[in-house]
């Protein structure tokens, strides 16, 4: 907790943040290019309350999407590794991931960023914290799975599964990738849950041997 959401994203996130964009915009430079070659639209030509929504729906698919990365893509899953090495929902399980995580999803954030423009720091800021929530909710271990709403928000039953150490052949790559939103995984068939499954085991294959202390969990992708 004290690394991950103070240190971390107090300090690193907000260099990473000016960075990532001034890095992007040299990039677009070199092509000839710029982010309003990119822009669909800009918020301001919207109402308040709609330009919003659509950024948070293209922020959270986004999130979906670099959810999926760090689960095929081998040198990320290693990162990836250190959230799903828990053994027991809670709140706690949420914070518990390798800072590599927050570097690879706040660089590709700027993909919704750049596509819609002129948000401000407190449409960001409302959106981040909305997501917070719903994600301690995720892991919390309570068995909800919120009626109809599963269907649009992810949730506890759901998201137990996603942490399921045995899974079917055919989801090897992992199932219920949504962070905010459950929605994607019902239009893109990674929904998953069989059934109440509070009480399944968790974690991945290997896990036995997975380091247990903070400090050689951090270390763990690098020697890898």
């Amino acid at each position: 907790m004290f690394f991950n959401f103070f240190l971390l994203n107090l300090i690193v996130l907000i260099a990473l943040s000016k960075t990532a964009a001034e890095f992007l915009n040299d990039i677009l430079s070199i092509l000839g290019l710029s982010l309003s070659n990119f822009q669909l639209f800009d918020s301001t030509d919207l109402p308040k309350w709609l330009g919003l929504l659509i950024f948070f729906f293209v922020y959270d698919f986004v999130q979906w999407n670099t959810h999926r990365l760090l689960h095929r893509v081998s040198w990320l899953w290693n990162f990836h590794k250190v959230h799903h090495s828990v053994k027991e929902m809670g709140f706690a399980a949420h914070l518990r991931y390798h800072w590599m995580e927050p570097v690879v999803y706040n660089s590709i954030k700027y993909i919704p960023l750049a596509i819609i423009a002129n948000y401000s720091p407190q449409d960001v800021a409302f959106i981040y914290f909305f997501t917070i929530i719903i994600g301690h909710l995720n892991h919390a271990n309570l068995g909800w799975d919120y009626g109809f709403l599963k269907y649009i928000f992810n949730n506890p039953k759901m998201h137990i599964w996603h942490h399921a150490k045995g899974l079917p052949e055919h989801v090897r790559y992992g199932v219920n990738f949504g962070l905010t939103l459950s929605l994607w995984d019902y239009l893109f068939k990674t929904d998953f849950v069989p059934y109440d499954g509070r009480d399944i085991e968790l974690g991945f294959e290997g896990d036995e041997a997975f380091p247990k202390d903070f400090v050689s969990q951090e270390l763990y992708p690098l020697k890898k």
